[in-house]
């Protein structure tokens, strides 16, 4: 019988897997640490690893380089689960050692299943019940054993959203406590329980096939776990952006919760900065996330653009040549194809009076330069996902 450790913190989704792969004919543990994992790797011997990155105690790039750098370990398989939107984090999994990274909203326990057998091999169902699993809704050993996901998803998406209401609750009482910290040492404390829930919530969205959801909350959570990595960055844009996200999970959770595929819905983006650079940045950010977008440095030729397409969303800078961006969000208001299409205005002025004519020329939102790529990813989602949701009046 092959033998699969699983080190995930998730314990929800950790048992998910394991209730899978055991009825399948796999002996699996769990592990919830960075730590834990490493020496259960030691004692246990498994034939398989599926490591989460986002680990408390060890993180799992360094579980992956302690793994390797042991020769016992040297061809052993290593199952990476990541962030979708932590790529960064998986570069460095791929750098140290691993078999195989997944996105963890994408990996149903089918998948999981296909994996192992491609990988290790081993596996054949057994007839017995799956063991009782703590938070996970009950599923008939067919279902399981069956190798088709649709009704266990079906159920545990049922519960998942039952839960909702309770979880929109944990998650604004862990932004106030965040707000009122006035301390570096408690605004960290406070982000990392912010992560922790919305981690949660991204693996659940996930497994229960709720797109919006899963891709939004994985997005926040990787714009959580950078301000806890690099406190420099927390400051008041990110702060706002953070707020504003959390804020959108109660739309989201009245408006994503029919079941799709796990892709984003296609958009197109109008980047508009006189600068070269800034674009590109802009650009660039957005296509790491598979957001489509058009770029132009001139706002009369961005003008233009607006006048003949429509667009989901449209980044604006402030001082630009000939036509400030106050200016041509007033102009692209006049449009009737842009009436209520976001504008994100994204400059170096971050003064309140700054923010407050932004507002006043029609802005929806502000984003201050220097950003971090996935604070613009946040926006940008938060914007196109309320567009693509919104329904029809």
């Amino acid at each position: 019988m092959k033998k699969i450790l699983i080190i995930e913190d998730d314990q929800i989704i950790a048992n998910v897997y394991r209730n899978k792969l055991v009825v399948e004919g796999y002996l699996a543990e769990i592990t919830s640490d960075g730590e834990a994992g490493l020496k259960m790797t030691r004692t246990f011997q498994p034939d398989a690893i599926v490591l989460d990155l986002m680990l408390p105690k060890m993180s799992g790039v360094e579980v992956i380089k302690q793994i390797r750098g042991d020769p016992e370990f040297s061809k052993l398989p290593i199952i990476v689960l990541s962030n979708t939107y932590s790529t960064n984090l998986m570069q460095d999994a791929w750098k140290a050692g691993a078999t195989k990274c997944v996105s963890k909203i994408n990996c149903s326990p089918k998948i999981m299943l296909e994996l192992m057998r491609n990988v290790i091999g081993g596996g054949e169902a057994i007839s017995h019940a799956p063991p009782k699993v703590e938070g996970v809704p009950a599923t008939k050993p067919a279902q399981v054993a069956g190798g088709t996901d649709a009704e266990f998803q079906a159920e545990f998406r049922k519960t998942f959203i039952a839960g909702l209401p309770a979880t929109l609750t944990v998650l604004r009482t862990a932004l106030q406590s965040l707000v009122k910290a006035d301390t570096e040492v408690a605004r960290l404390e406070h982000i990392h329980e912010l992560y922790s829930r919305i981690n949660a919530v991204s693996s659940n969205a996930g497994l229960a096939g709720l797109v919006a959801i899963a891709h939004m909350a994985a997005a926040l959570e990787a714009l959580l776990k950078e301000l806890c990595e690099k406190p420099k960055n927390i400051n008041a844009s990110t702060l706002r952006t953070v707020a504003t996200a959390v804020d959108f999970f109660d739309f989201l959770f009245d408006h994503g919760t029919r079941p799709e595929k796990l892709e984003l819905p296609p958009a197109s983006i109008l980047v508009v900065d006189d600068e070269a650079l800034a674009c590109r940045t802009i650009t660039y950010a957005l296509k790491k996330v598979k957001l489509q977008s058009v770029s132009v440095e001139d706002p009369n030729a961005a003008f233009k653009l607006l006048s003949e397409n429509q667009y989901d969303l449209v980044f604006l800078d402030v001082d630009m040549p000939g036509m400030t961006g106050y200016e041509l969000c007033n102009k692209l208001r006049s449009l009737p194809m842009h009436k209520k299409t976001p504008v994100v205005f994204c400059t170096r002025l971050d003064d309140f009076n700054s923010r407050t004519k932004s507002t006043m020329a029609g802005g929806n939102d502000f984003i201050a330069k220097p950003f971090l790529f996935i604070e613009l990813t946040v926006k940008a989602l938060i914007h196109v996902l309320r567009g693509k949701l919104q329904p029809a009046k």
